[in-house]
């Protein structure tokens, strides 16, 4: 899921609102009352179909719930939460589920409960005649209390909780919720873990763009009035917004840091606020744009909920730039002023995120280019002083995650991949030279390997070696 593109309600001067105890407790009043725009949008069949036809994700699911019908879903309780159109309860069904309980708050609740009804129509005329009786519909928000009551525990939880960079919308915490109210010990989440990854970008032509819609506002006759006083707001605006769209492996100039999110273990104060440490070691000579962020899903059931004499299946999904383009794309996070950067220096740094009260986080970051001699020596209070001392190599950015820009400007990789200096990127000499000392032809750029390798026994593991792959993109959908 993600939010719905331009500024939501309330949003103050595109800035968050993260006052007092706003982020404390997600089952208390002000989570249950909240967003009826963000509820209103997922109730409808338009948006949930964006979702359905991204093959990637409803692949991946279908393979990690039904691959695992035998060991983890026969005769289990299910919950689904934040169902949606069903589709997630439908597969775990199929895969054997006795009963599944589907929590959605939005309308979409009551449109679940038209293809149930008609599961149970007599003299032949059914539809899905598999799912009669074997899905209860709960119109809530996970976080109500009554749920507590009325609901009980199960043996799995599924979900499909994510957002932009993994974790926009909030809705892990949701699902962590679930996970300490409703879940068995020893019980099974699918997904299982997520991996956000930050790599060092490369993107002249982003930020040129960007920096020229900013330049809009230094007009000082437009129609007669001088524009220049809202210049330095419009600056800060387009580039404290996020850019969503998918973008060449060849604009990364260095491997990605990941971090890991264990959705078995991880708690709602770790979710609400973390942070990433950075080192990057630059692969090209050039300019240091920004940094571009996407994730990885893992669903591998825990030993200890399968039935005895068992195995898992594991599936990976992964929204690489190098993988078949999601519904999610990737994202990019653009610095006010780029920086210059040598191969192989080493980027240092910390990028951090915090929840604020659009459904979505602020993120910080604190980086600085090193020598690598400099940066192995370093310590991390040495690395404080200089990131405060060094400005001319050191960079400070602040981004909002919900103050997401589109941009559809990559539709694939050329037939002919350019050399790295047709984008002003230079390799060391080296390098250079031994391209040439080679008997076969110098491997493309290096972009980012994915944590996330192939899959056995699986349909996803065709999805996720299929070079090709894309898709349409709505530049006003959510991403969920």
């Amino acid at each position: 899921m993600s939010e719905i593109s331009g500024n939501p309600a309330g949003a103050q001067n595109g800035k968050s609102a993260n006052k007092g105890g706003e982020t404390n407790q997600r089952e208390d009043d002000e989570v249950l009352q909240r967003d009826p725009s963000y509820f209103q949008y997922y109730s409808q069949l338009q948006h949930q179909q964006n979702m359905l036809q991204d093959y990637v994700r409803t692949s991946a699911y279908h393979s990690a719930i039904t691959l695992n019908g035998q060991s983890l879903f026969r005769d289990r309780l299910v919950m689904d939460v934040g169902a949606g159109s069903g589709i997630l309860s439908f597969f775990a069904v199929q895969a054997g589920a006795k009963h599944v309980h589907a929590v959605e708050a939005s309308g979409m609740a009551n449109k679940m409960r038209v293809i149930l009804d008609a599961a149970k129509h007599k003299n032949g005329s059914a539809r899905n005649a598999y799912l009669a009786d074997r899905i209860t519909v709960v119109g809530a928000k996970i976080e109500d209390p009554q749920l507590l009551a009325n609901t009980p525990k199960v043996d799995v939880i599924i979900s499909e909780p994510i957002g932009v960079l993994l974790v926009h919308e909030r809705m892990l915490e949701s699902y962590v919720y679930a996970r300490d109210k409703f879940l068995r010990p020893g019980g099974a989440m699918l997904p299982s873990s997520g991996t956000i990854h930050l790599a060092p970008l490369s993107d002249a032509a982003l930020w040129n763009e960007t920096i020229t819609k900013a330049r809009f506002w230094q007009q000082d006759s437009f129609y007669g009035v001088d524009l220049n006083p809202y210049f330095a707001p419009a600056f800060d605006e387009f580039f404290s917004a996020p850019v969503v769209g998918c973008f060449s492996p060849t604009t990364l100039i260095g491997d990605s840091v990941q971090h890991e999110v264990d959705f078995l273990t991880v708690t709602l104060a770790e979710l609400r606020e973390f942070t990433i440490p950075i080192e990057w070691q630059v692969k090209y000579t050039g300019l240091m744009h920004g940094m571009a962020g996407w994730f990885d899903l893992a669903f591998v059931p825990p030993a200890s909920s399968l039935h005895p004499g068992t195995a898992p299946s594991a599936v990976y999904m992964s929204t690489s730039p190098q993988s078949p383009a999601t519904h999610w794309q990737q994202v990019r996070l653009l610095l006010k002023q780029p920086l210059a950067v040598n191969a192989g220096q080493v980027i240092r740094g910390v990028i951090a995120m915090k929840v604020n009260s659009q459904r979505s986080y602020d993120i910080s970051a604190r980086v600085i280019a090193l020598d690598e001699e400099e940066a192995s020596a370093l310590s991390s209070e040495g690395l404080l002083r200089l990131l405060d001392s060094q400005k001319s190599r050191a960079r400070t950015a602040l981004w909002y995650l919900h103050e997401q820009t589109y941009n559809y400007a990559y539709t694939g990789e050329p037939i002919e991949p350019s050399k790295p200096e047709a984008a002003n990127l230079y390799l060391p000499e080296a390098s250079l030279l031994a391209e040439s000392s080679l008997h076969q032809p110098p491997a493309s750029r290096t972009g980012i390997v994915s944590s996330i390798q192939g899959v056995a026994n699986s349909l996803t593991d065709f999805i996720l070696s299929t070079a090709g792959g894309s898709q349409s993109q709505d530049p006003n959908a959510m991403h969920d």
